[in-house]
């Protein structure tokens, strides 16, 4: 593994945000969520397209923060515009687990 400086970590923007709406992606190769991500006033509501369904439904998603890198370009995914990229790791089999602080925190604060 490549090593990186401080300041590569910085060009990344790693905010938290809290699911306004979600609902399952029709048109995706493989089954996933689509997510409205309310990042505050700064940032707004952003679109995410997330392969979520293993772990999570729709409606148990909305309301729950997440993390999300907001500064990648927008992503074609079937005919949805997926604006950032919501984070998580993979379980024992492969399914995402979503990154997300242990308590509230105020939508669109910045990883560090």
């Amino acid at each position: 593994m490549s090593q990186i400086v401080y300041a590569d970590f910085e060009k990344v923007d790693i905010r938290v945000g809290t699911i306004r709406s979600a609902q399952p992606l029709d048109g995706a190769r493989k089954p996933a969520i689509r997510l409205e991500i309310d990042f505050g006033p700064e940032i707004g509501v952003r679109k995410s397209s997330a392969q979520l369904t293993v772990h999570y439904t729709p409606e148990r998603l909305v309301g729950r923060q997440v993390a999300a890198v907001v500064n990648f370009p927008p992503r074609q995914i079937g005919k949805f515009m997926s604006e950032v990229l919501t984070l998580g790791f993979p379980d024992g089999d492969g399914s995402v687990v979503l990154v997300v602080p242990d308590k509230a925190v105020p939508d669109g604060g910045k990883l560090f």
